[in-house]
């Protein structure tokens, strides 16, 4: 029998992106059910790194509690070189969290807040109309589930069933190089940090608990076509061939390899279809930036399109996803291809590598890479009006003055935030009090909002408008928040 079930919207994939995204409509007041392939969550813990933007989301959301207290480190790398990520944030550098457990975190908030996950079911078919998109599902007793909502978003990988079903363009470079990679224990080998020797580039990281992280690449091997996961025997050749180091007496916990292919999809909505993470773009996971960039691609487009489904939008919002998130995704995959050339590059990469070293001390050198990789540079267009320096950037993470709490506490619920700096009570954005907190508070002197008298901040943390841009607040209210709450009640069903 054939069971079909309704919702707003229908997440495809329960993987860290899938579930934030989840958690973020659940917020906004969207219904959602997630349908994933696995019956049961991951034991592989493939990314581990979130950046400093990722982990002042989490704590917008009020997720760290529950992370507790991971391990960090101030030093990452360009592309296999030192680099120092210390910038002006409460979480500088990366902070190292299995996949496992950010999976189950987000699991388990998503799931609190309502959302519904659905696992062990593998997407067959899609079919989209005027009104709605209806995903057919082939469940774990092999009965056929049908999942109607109004937007479908494919957060299934970077082997996406959405993208291929839907013959979405997603153009790019094809796989040139590749890394072998696995979690083996039972072995005693050094640790090496992006060590290059004169046959390849060999990495090992032993965890706590014995546990023995190896990845390998020989200079010139190319990626092989592949329809299945290498075998070990495969990882501890080619570890022998460029370390002279047999680990064939490990045992492996998993083994998988990735590559250097790079493409994005042309357009990150196509009607009422989306995508986010790995089904957007396809990028060498260097550094952790592929999970960090599907987890911020996430909390842009989670609070926009439960406004779409809740009728409270503005004309357009929508669409400010795929021009933010990809300009943002452009902007990552170039800097992961120029990492990808000096990590795996043999000795024709030498020079650069010779000369980026030096630079990378510089700290202007140093604080422009590092805003690319912890994504605390992301600054989003301000065609609209904007002029004053935070518009558009993530509100800078800082207390206010008369014992208020960091500004971060209202955009725990969702919700954006008006900041009144220097008035008591009231504000413009009453009017939208069912959407927008408002707060009065007096910066910190000296602090980044000193000086201005009003800050308009996305649910994304996201600063939308400052007293000091052109426009006026409700013009920027408008353009975020739709209609005021009256208006909206005016309108004809």
């Amino acid at each position: 029998m054939e069971t079909t079930v309704e919702t707003d919207v229908v997440v495809i994939g329960a993987g860290p992106t899938g579930l934030m995204l989840a958690g973020e409509l659940r917020l906004g007041g969207a219904d959602v059910i997630v349908l994933e392939r696995r019956a049961t969550p991951t034991t592989e813990s493939r990314a581990s790194t979130l950046h400093a933007r990722t982990m002042e989301l989490l704590d917008d959301r009020g997720l760290l509690t529950a992370f507790g207290s991971p391990p960090s480190e101030p030093r990452g790398h360009f592309g296999g070189i030192p680099l120092d990520l210390t910038l002006p944030s409460p979480h500088p550098g990366q902070w190292k969290v299995e996949q496992t457990r950010t999976e189950l975190l987000l699991a388990e908030w998503a799931g609190g807040l309502g959302a519904g996950l659905r696992r062990g079911h593998t997407l067959r078919s899609l079919t989209e109309t005027d009104t709605h998109v209806e995903a057919g599902a082939v469940g774990p007793d092999g009965r056929e589930v049908r999942v109607r909502g109004r937007y479908l978003v494919g957060c299934d990988g970077e082997q996406s069933t959405v993208r291929a079903l839907t013959g979405a363009e997603f153009p790019g470079q094809e796989a040139r190089r590749e890394l072998l990679r696995a979690d083996v224990a039972g072995i005693d080998v050094p640790n090496r940090r992006f060590q290059r020797l004169p046959g390849g580039l060999a990495v090992a990281a032993r965890r706590p608990d014995g546990v023995t992280r190896v990845m390998v690449h020989a200079f010139g091997r190319p990626a092989a076509p592949r329809t299945e996961e290498p075998g070990f025997d495969e990882v501890v050749d080619v570890w022998k061939r460029v370390t002279g180091e047999d680990i064939s007496g490990g045992t492996p916990l998993w083994v998988n390899s990735f590559h250097d292919a790079n493409r994005q999809l042309t357009r990150y909505r196509e009607g009422r279809v989306l995508w986010a993470g790995d089904a957007a773009h396809q990028q060498m996971p260097i550094g952790g930036q592929a999970l960090n960039l599907g987890l911020q691609d996430a909390v842009n487009l989670g609070w926009k399109l439960a406004a779409t489904v809740r009728g409270t939008a503005p004309a357009g919002l929508l669409d400010t996803y795929h021009e933010e998130r990809h300009a943002v995704g452009r902007q990552v995959l170039a800097n992961i291809r120029a990492q990808a050339l000096l990590l795996l590059g043999g000795p024709e990469a030498e020079p650069v590598r010779s000369l980026l070293g030096p630079l990378i001390g510089l700290d202007a050198v140093r604080a422009h890479l590092a805003g690319k990789i912890s994504g605390l540079d992301i600054r989003y267009g301000t065609e609209h009006g904007g002029v004053h320096p935070l518009t558009g950037t993530r509100l800078p993470h800082t207390a206010l003055a008369g014992g208020h709490a960091p500004v971060t506490g209202p955009l725990r619920a969702g919700r954006g935030l008006f900041l009144l700096l220097a008035e008591e009570s009231g504000g413009p954005a009453a009017p939208w009090a069912d959407r927008v907190t408002t707060l009065a508070a007096r910066p910190v002197p000296g602090g980044p909002l000193d000086g201005l008298d009003a800050v308009l901040v996305r649910p994304d943390g996201h600063v939308g408008w400052t007293s000091a841009d052109d426009a006026g607040p409700e013009t920027a209210l408008r353009r975020w928040f739709g209609a005021p709450t009256h208006e909206l009640g005016r309108r004809t069903p």
